[in-house]
């Protein structure tokens, strides 16, 4: 018998009939979990994907817990010469004491939500009192330095130090654990959005105690009705147990903390040392290991969005923070932000072990964006010096109660931290002098190697390992305690001077100096082909800054040990760069790629690339003729034909701010602008992203109102900026976008030193495949180019995907650049869009085309209003 488990053909947990669209993505997320498959699935925004995603992946999870329970209904040493009676007896045994622990699971979550709901009620009369401060002793370093230099031997410190910890409990000794999903995406909004679309679904993964009292009990408590049972729905199971994982700053319920606008994370950590009434009052003694246990199955009992558990933690008196990394072993259902899973010291702090686990990370197009965000530092020279200044001071304060072990390290450090801010006053030195002085003035930027920058600090450097200085970074939390340290004495400097204390808030709500130098020393130790240190002039101060090129790294790490990653996104093309730049290194027998068409009928999508303009010439917006009148005047007259005919919404994406600027103050003065307005009121993106919500607010309401002069609509025209505040994560539905137009392609700045060096850097390891027997794929350019198109097209990929949000929606999408009529750069657009493309060679035929277009819109289908 196959222990394979068959891929499902329908999906019965979905709320409604799926499309043919919907059930095709769920049975491949299916089997890829199941045959532990690296896959990349591409379904447009507005196809359900969330849902699907969560649908095929609990069926799978649901599956696979009824595999392994019969797993162990097959008795280990069961002779098969035992009568049959026998073995059915024991099986049926096996299978009641299963059935009773699973019964007696779901009592306790039954039980939970009573507390939850009583504590619920009770919170609103609950004053939480404030406690005390803490204590000189808690800036010296952590670690075991003190103790290299003890008579003691290292047997009878390890005994001390257990019964220093008190007597460990037995719950977290025989912490349960299952199989789980770990679901990732961006924003904690964007998981608020996941836990919605989890409570649709009809799936039961657990055993359940449907109690009508429950759901009266959370609905005069003002409880989401999502998250409730109803009273008169027939129960046989729950669903996934789920928790949602978030920062100290979103879940911490100390009052007095959170006042504090410094660093929470290291104020709690101190907080977590002390005993007595120092300690925080809202995490449990050991002693008290039950209050935390009640919590951890509240959060259990029903889906929380962190909004939810920082509320319960309150009403429960108990750190929601702890409670939610309490919960992790025994949930099936895992929701967190990028950072933290993708992250190796996030996952380690949360106790998170992703060995033969499922990863979904949705809103994939951001991962590659992302990890080479989160593997990216900066270190200002001002930051240098600062971190330089708070070193000094504490090493002299301290310098009596500090081992010998640690003054070293100290030292060794201080050193290092010189070396690096002469080598960057000498660089700064020689950027500020004339020319006339300067025999050969020096790039304004320079890149180098980690090995060469250690090279270039000279001999104070010389002999000090950076391995050493990370691990005793890392273990001592020096870079935390002297940050504290010093925000401390600056507090008791100011004493009661309001002025000072707001100053010295603001000073200590930012990133305190000697993180910011952690964080560079630890990614100086990774390996030095893969990342580059580049000094430049920001502002007119030095920033030393580290770029990993390889964004593939750290995440290799996740694709090692996870049963199966799933990555998803509305508009992952072109694919080729996600497996160029994420597993190139994975086996081709592992890796899946998957995309599906649209729900909408293909009727209700056109779209144009316009090769030429209204004077007949080819149209390029190259950066060089971006500036040319004769160009803005043509695109100038384009839109004025477009706003004739497309109704209400009319978004145009062009490639940056300063184009955007450039344009509508040309056309200010050449009187463009006052004709555009008079056909659709013109609204721009503004740079200002707290302007946003303003300006997107006035634009659909220009479009849902009448006209004054004539009582219709004449809609709107929006100017965006293609990567830029507008291009992701909004929906323009129905009328809010008739037409998306792109405006050339906003390929990225080649002269960026940083840019340069990645495509530098992806070339390298092309060259190293080739020579190794690999091959190019046919058409492809080297490994820069093609990296620095795929960086393009993303960009418009996104842009584009704002349009066709529901099955109803229908929009045309119209690219103005000659150059999209290339098969290179129209492959790389989603095959949805790119199989009924149109080029057209005049504008007469693009005229034609969308006139036909909106034609049959109006016959076919009314506007909406």
């Amino acid at each position: 018998m196959s222990l394979r488990l068959p891929t499902p053909t329908e999906f019965p947990a979905f709320p409604f009939k799926p499309y043919d669209i919907q059930s095709d993505l769920m049975r491949q997320v299916y089997d890829s979990i199941e045959d532990h498959k690296v896959a990349i699935m591409e379904s447009p925004t507005g196809t359900g994907k969330t849902l699907s995603l969560l649908c095929s992946s609990l069926t799978w999870l649901k599956d696979e817990q009824c595999r392994a329970r019969n797993g162990k209904l097959d008795l280990p040493g069961a002779s098969d010469a035992a009568p049959d009676w026998v073995l059915a007896q024991t099986i049926d045994r096996r299978r009641r004491q299963l059935e009773a622990e699973e019964i007696e699971y779901a009592q306790r979550l039954a039980d939970a939500r009573k507390r939850e709901a009583q504590l619920r009620r009770l919170a609103r009369g609950h004053v939480r009192k404030k406690p005390g401060g803490d204590q000189e002793a808690a800036f010296l370093p952590d670690g075991d330095a003190d103790e290299e230099t003890s008579n003691i031997s290292p047997a009878v410190l390890a005994l001390m130090r257990k019964l220093q910890q008190g007597p460990a409990s037995q719950d977290s000794e025989k912490e349960p654990t299952c199989t789980k999903i770990y679901y990732a995406s961006r924003t904690h909004s964007q998981l608020s959005q996941v836990l919605h679309e989890l409570h649709k679904l009809k799936i039961k993964l657990n055993v359940a105690l449907p109690d009508a009292s429950e759901a009266h009990q959370s609905r005069a408590l003002g409880k989401r009705s999502a998250t409730v049972i109803d009273e008169d729905e027939n129960v046989e199971g729950s669903g996934p147990r789920a928790v949602s994982l978030g920062s100290r700053k979103q879940l911490c319920i100390h009052e007095r903390l959170r006042e504090k606008v410094g660093d929470l994370d290291e104020a709690c950590r101190q907080m977590l040392g002390e005993k007595g009434k120092k300690r925080c009052p809202h995490l449990p003694t050991v002693e008290e290991e039950t209050r935390m246990l009640d919590l951890r199955d509240q959060i259990l009992a029903t889906p929380k969005d962190v909004e939810d558990l920082f509320h319960i933690g309150q009403a429960a008196d108990v750190c929601p923070y702890f409670g939610s990394r309490r919960a992790i072993p025994q949930a099936q259902l895992v929701l967190l932000p990028y950072n933290l899973l993708l992250q190796k010291t996030a996952r380690e702090a949360l106790g998170i072990d992703l060995t033969n686990q499922v990863v979904i990370i949705d809103e994939g197009h951001n991962l590659t964006s992302t990890l080479l965000s989160l593997s990216t530092t900066r270190l200002p020279m001002r930051t240098l010096a600062n971190a330089r200044h708070q070193l000094s001071i504490y090493m002299s304060r301290f310098r009596n109660r500090l081992s010998t072990m640690h003054s070293l390290h100290l030292k060794r450090l201080m050193n290092l931290l010189d070396a690096l801010a002469k080598y960057a006053e000498e660089w700064r030195d020689e950027q500020l002098k004339p020319k006339a002085e300067q025999g050969r003035r020096g790039p304004d930027t320079e890149v180098m190697t980690s090995g060469e920058l250690m090279q270039k600090l000279g001999r104070k450097a010389e002999g000090i390992n950076l391995l050493e200085v990370e691990k005793y970074l890392r273990e001592s939390k020096i870079a935390r305690k002297i940050s504290g340290y010093s925000v401390k004495e600056l507090e008791n400097a100011a004493g009661q001077d309001k002025v000072k204390l707001t100053k010295i808030a603001r000073l200590a709500n930012t990133t305190p100096p000697l993180h910011a130098v952690e964080s560079f020393i630890m990614a100086l130790t990774t390996a030095s082909e893969d990342g580059r240190v580049t000094f430049s002039m920001v502002d007119g101060q030095v920033e030393i800054k580290y770029q990993h090129l390889n964004p593939a790294t750290h995440f290799q790490e996740v694709i090692e040990v996870a049963r199966s990653v799933i990555l998803a996104g509305g508009t992952m093309s072109p694919m080729s760069d996600v497996v160029n730049q994420l597993f190139s290194g994975l086996p081709k027998e592992r890796l899946v790629t998957f995309s599906c068409g649209h729900i909408i009928p293909e009727s209700n999508l056109q779209t144009l690339v316009m090769r030429k303009g209204p004077r007949g010439g080819e149209l390029q917006f190259k950066f060089q003729q971006r500036g040319d009148d004769a160009v803005l005047a043509e695109l100038g007259q384009i839109l004025l034909n477009f706003a004739s005919i497309v109704p209400a919404g009319m978004v145009v994406f062009v490639p940056s701010y300063g184009f955007l600027h450039a344009v509508t103050e040309k056309w200010k003065t050449g009187g463009v602008l006052d004709k555009l307005n008079a056909k659709k009121k013109v609204f721009s993106e503004p740079q200002d992203s707290t302007q946003v919500e303003t300006v997107l607010r006035d634009y659909a309401a220009t479009i849902r109102s009448p006209s004054e002069q004539e009582g219709k609509k004449r809609g709107a025209l929006l100017f965006a900026v293609v990567g830029a505040k507008l291009s992701e994560g909004l929906n323009f539905t129905d009328d809010l976008a008739r037409a998306v137009i792109i405006v050339g392609l906003p390929f990225a700045n080649l002269g960026s030193p940083e840019l340069k060096e990645r495509m530098s850097y992806v070339n390298r390891l092309e060259q190293r495949r080739l020579a190794a027997g690999g091959t190019r794929l046919p058409g492809a350019k080297d490994a820069g180019t093609e990296l620095y198109e795929n960086m393009c097209m993303n960009a418009v990929n996104q842009s584009i995907g704002r349009a066709i949000r529901h099955r109803g929606d229908w929009a045309a999408l119209i690219l103005v650049d000659c150059r999209y009529a290339s098969p290179r750069i129209r492959e790389k657009l989603p095959k949805w869009i790119e199989s009924g493309t149109i080029i057209t060679e005049t504008f007469g035929q693009a005229m034609k085309e969308l006139g036909k277009f909106y034609r049959n819109k109006r016959e076919a289908v009314p506007t909406t209003g």
